[in-house]
């Protein structure tokens, strides 16, 4: 290459050709083409000509040969001594190269990141680059040094492999010696001497220099060797660490993250049409996405992409296999795009092991393991410190953990950049690259994956609340049981199915997905009846779910259906006696009385009462659920006082057994608020109501569903009280809410509905109420058909309506 320099000093400029010689790489890339041809600035002295030049080392040396330094010499990097062979010590002409750029890559994608870059190290400033690895640091910094240098920008750049102390110091010897006559037998010294030569000074000519530090594995080793801040001097740093010590002193750091979906498509296109390969641009799209928008791995999977001349969704297939691995799905070391060093597989291996050497020692590795099965997404920061993953840590250090120590393990791993740790954002405090994640996995011995997943299932339950009063974060712990149950299938289901699962499957329900809730229920029943036969008591267990979540649904004769099947089976496989069946038990009776039989769940109710006091005694929580149903039936059936009178004996035991803001508890208050109503005493239900409704908001929260079913029984006894108005006021801001939290389709959403048009009729709108029960008539009849038993509620409420004075004809 050939370019021309600013106009030199006065006189006549001799032209030489610097040759490199280099055939190793720095900062991940391959040999690169420094010579230059064109005038040449000195600092002073006649042009030295080119010679080659030898060094020795290690990898992290600033290997090969380098242009125009006038004699020859030998680098040991391991004592840092440099021998002087032969040649004159006059300094290097400019321009001069001290180090190997890596090649631009062949596909490079302009991204914000190198506006940001240029913008930091204008008029002498330095540029962090900080990000984990893979995300194209390296390619950046060496893209602008080329960039600079073609243009003529620059006289002298410097770039040096900055993996140790000893490493940076070895480099600016070199610097020092080629531009500066520093004394090549003295490293130290060397680089002292290349570092004060950076500085202007009055009256010498200006060099436009730049340096770069290329990945950087501590901050330390940087003490007292970062390049001076000048007006004709640029530096650039990359690094994977986020220590404060990396800014401040005119050092800005610029965060490198993964590309844009529109970068990592353009990234896509433009390497494959290298190879004269096109693809359409959705699968193209879904590749980037697979691969989580990580430069590394886009580039490094086309090649794989070409050489085994996939297409995009053959290649996607592979990707997905989850036998294979991340080494057979990417090309082998011989195989690595644009001179790469690093396979994708072991990109991140050695930040584990710093990160695992860092304070608190031999922590980083186990947490990342543990995260690695979550969700990428994010997982709340008390899962990565409960006691089980306490006890996972404290597996791996004599010592033990704590929950500081798990803290600050997740803070090493952050400083490595090999996870985002926001504490201040709890709910998501961790989040990992999912490449991270699968490299992670895929290094855990097998014999030790089995126990880290329950590890992990039992992390997420230790901080799963009983009663989930945030529905976002119930969310976030179902997302990230559904990324375990991904990536662990099998140890979860050995040797049951673990109990997490049976829980995210509840907390789905109680959100009031209740369509999701049974389909995930029916999954998780085929899963465990393959894995375990459909005798196993976890499969038996399974099958309560999608039943149960059916009659919640509305199907209550299909509920019943399920649920007498189910007992049928459990009687067989587990006996009479069992907490299982006595279950099964309790929800047939539970939806045969919903699907019309008052009478007969009254009586399997009693029944049952009798068998679990026997079996479980009289104060055991499922002893006081069934004292509960079968008050509740009784009352059904007509008998109002035997129903108050039940509610109220249950009330007592609960408060001695339990407490007062148990959730059972709160709930025993509304049946008995309830019962009340209906014997008579409408005041009575509104002001127990109103108290429960206040307990409520401060135990469950906002949100729950069972605070909305208290305001719901609240306005409605408001209008039982005569003030009617009010009450359709409380029943609309009850239904904005259910539209946020349930959805326009949940059943007690039309249950809102259906009370806020009859308060508006009782309050004189009767067209109104007409109107609005029309159109609830046609979703319910669209959700739940036309038998349903709200359906024909519903549309007896239409037709009473239908007939009052003031409503349309």
């Amino acid at each position: 290459m050939s370019t021309t320099s600013e106009p030199a000093p006065a006189g006549p400029q001799p032209e030489v050709t610097a040759a490199d010689t280099g055939a190793a790489t720095a900062g991940g890339g391959g040999k690169a083409v420094t010579g230059y041809a064109g005038p040449v600035r000195t600092p002073e002295g006649p042009a030295a000509g080119a010679v080659s030049v030898s060094g020795t080392g290690d990898a992290t040396a600033p290997a090969g040969g380098v242009a125009n330094t006038g004699y020859i010499h030998e680098l040991n990097v391991n004592t840092l001594t440099m021998v002087v062979k032969q040649g004159p010590r006059d300094p290097a002409p400019w321009p001069h190269q001290v180090g190997l750029v890596p090649p631009r890559a062949l596909s490079f994608q302009p991204r914000a990141e190198l506006d940001r870059l240029k913008e930091a190290v204008a008029c002498g400033g330095t540029a962090v680059l900080t990000g984990m690895g893979g995300v194209g640091k390296t390619q950046l910094a060496a893209d602008y040094a080329h960039t600079a240098w073609l243009n003529g920008r620059l006289d002298v750049v410097v770039w040096i492999s900055a993996r140790s102390r000893s490493a940076v110091v070895a480099g600016y010897a070199q610097a020092g010696v080629e531009l500066c006559r520093a004394d090549a037998a003295d490293p130290e010294q060397a680089a002292r001497a290349f570092l004060a030569w950076l500085h202007p000074k009055a009256g010498a000519i200006p060099c436009r220099w730049l340096v770069v530090l290329d990945d950087v594995s501590d901050p330390a080793d940087l003490r007292g060797l970062w390049p001076p801040a000048s007006p004709y001097g640029q530096t650039i740093a990359t690094t994977r660490r986020r220590e404060a010590a990396l800014v401040g002193h005119g050092r800005r750091r610029i965060e490198v993250g993964l590309f844009t979906e529109a970068d990592a498509l353009a990234h896509l296109t433009a390497s494959l049409a290298a190879h004269d390969r096109h693809e359409p641009a959705d699968g193209l799209a879904a590749l980037a996405s697979d691969l989580g928008h990580l430069p590394l791995a886009l580039s490094q999977a086309t090649a794989y992409l070409v050489d085994a001349d996939l297409d995009c969704a053959a290649y996607r297939r592979l990707l997905a296999d989850r036998a294979r691995t991340l080494t057979q799905v990417m090309p082998g070391a011989g195989a690595l795009p644009d001179d790469q060093e690093v396979a994708l597989s072991a990109a991140w291996s050695l930040s584990v092991e710093r990160a695992d050497l860092l304070d608190p020692v031999g922590l980083a590795r186990p947490m990342l393991q543990l995260a690695s099965l979550l969700d990428p997404n994010g997982v709340p920061g008390d899962v990565l410190a409960g006691p089980h993953a306490l006890a996972h840590l404290a597996g791996h250090r004599p010592e033990g953990a704590d929950p500081v120590d798990a803290v600050l393990a997740l803070r090493v791993l952050h400083r490595l950049s090999l996870i985002h740790h926001t504490p201040d954002t709890e709910r998501q405090a961790v989040r990992v690259h999912q490449l991270v994640q699968r490299a992670t996995r895929e290094a855990v011995p097998p014999d030790e994956y089995e126990e880290l997943a329950r590890t992990a299932g039992d992390a997420l339950l230790d901080a799963w609340p009983e009663v989930e009063r945030d529905s976002a974060r119930a969310q976030i712990l179902r997302a990230n049981t559904e990324a375990l149950r991904a990536h662990a299938e099998g140890p979860l289901r050995s040797p049951g199915v673990h109990p997490v699962l049976f829980r995210a499957g509840r907390s789905l329900g109680e959100s009031g997905q209740l369509e999701a809730a049974q389909a995930y229920g029916r999954d998780l029943h085929a899963t465990a009846a393959r894995f375990l036969g459909p005798d196993h008591p976890d499969t038996l267990t399974a099958r309560h779910y999608p039943a149960f979540w059916q009659g919640e649904a509305g199907d209550a004769a299909g509920a019943a259906a399920s649920f007498a099947a189910l007992l049928e089976d459990g009687l067989r496989v587990l006996g009479p006696d069992h907490p299982d069946t006595l279950n099964a038990r309790a929800n047939l009776a539970y939806q045969r009385g919903e699907a019309g039989d008052a009478a007969g769940a009254a009586d399997a109710f009693a029944e049952l009462l009798e068998d679990r006091r026997r079996v479980l005694g009289p104060d055991h929580p499922d002893t006081l659920i069934t004292r509960g149903d079968a008050a509740g039936w009784r009352g059904m059936t007509g008998d109002v006082e035997g129903a108050i009178t039940g509610y109220a004996e249950q009330l007592a035991d609960r408060l001695r057994v339990l407490g007062p803001d148990h959730l059972h508890t709160l709930n025993t208050r509304g049946n008995l608020a309830y019962w009340r109503g209906e014997a008579g005493d409408s005041a009575g239900a509104l002001s127990a109501y109103e108290e429960l409704l206040a307990d409520r908001l401060r135990v469950l929260g906002p949100d729950h569903p069972h605070t909305l079913t208290s305001r719901h029984n609240v306005a409605r006894w408001r209008g039982e009280t005569g003030d009617a108005a009010r009450a359709a006021e409380e029943f609309a801001g009850l239904l904005e809410d259910r539209l946020e939290i349930l959805g326009p389709d949940h059943p007690n959403t039309f249950l809102t509905r259906a009370n806020l048009a009859r308060w508006q009729g009782e309050a004189g709108d009767a067209e109104g109420a007409v109107h609005a029960l029309t159109v609830l008539l046609a979703d319910v009849l669209r959700v739940l058909g036309p038998d349903h038993p709200r359906t024909l509620k519903v549309r007896s409420l239409l037709t009473e309506w239908q007939g009052r004075p003031g409503a349309a004809r």
